[in-house]
């Protein structure tokens, strides 16, 4: 009998044969090729990188003239041409820190591919994803300048509504985008959001 998820594993073999560190960089590609999100020369921060995959594909588009900076509480493995820390994003006095020694004020993107530790009982993980996610927005509330996208993971429940519409109301657009890498049967859900 095959397998239920054969689909998806593909991703993953992909990943592998191509070289990425996740199979979750073809959910970003997907995206970008969606909306256009990374342009070379590009400041691009990415919150909850690890492993790691999302940050190889932006520096490679962003290429030497850009500054891609990832942040995980776990530690990501060097790769070239990202600066990597090990950081709790809900702390941005911290944040902010890590950026003035760049010298950078404001960054053009925010990426966020985070998902909270899960606890198996929906509604507690999907709040605890809006909690994360709200955290991403403070960020970039501080750090994106004008003009700039943040791309959040959300995963869907009954706050979601809720949560979607308090960001379309404090942010200049919003949109709500399922990608086909996604997992069969996840509730993640990506947010690209106008500055």
């Amino acid at each position: 009998m095959p397998k239920r998820y054969t689909p998806n594993d593909n991703w993953s073999q992909k990943a592998q044969k191509e070289g990425y560190r996740a199979r979750s960089v073809y959910k970003l590609m997907e995206l970008d090729e969606r909306f256009k999100l990374i342009k070379s020369g590009m400041k691009v921060l990415d919150l909850g990188a690890a492993p790691g995959s999302w940050l190889q594909y932006t520096a490679e588009k962003v290429g030497p003239k850009g500054k891609v900076i990832g942040m995980d509480l776990q530690e990501i493995k060097p790769i070239k041409g990202v600066q990597t820390f090990q950081q709790d994003i809900t702390n941005l006095k911290e944040i902010a820190e890590i950026l003035k020694k760049d010298q950078i004020e404001k960054v053009d993107l925010i990426l966020s591919d985070l998902a909270p530790s899960t606890s198996g009982i929906q509604d507690v993980d999907q709040w605890k994803s809006i909690e994360l996610s709200q955290s991403v927005l403070d960020i970039a509330r501080k750090f994106l300048k004008p003009g700039g996208k943040c791309v959040i993971k959300v995963l869907r429940g009954a706050d979601f509504d809720k949560f979607l519409m308090i960001v379309k109301s404090k942010w200049k657009s919003a949109k709500s985008v399922q990608v086909k890498a996604s997992r069969d049967r996840s509730k993640e859900i990506y947010l690209v959001i106008d500055n």
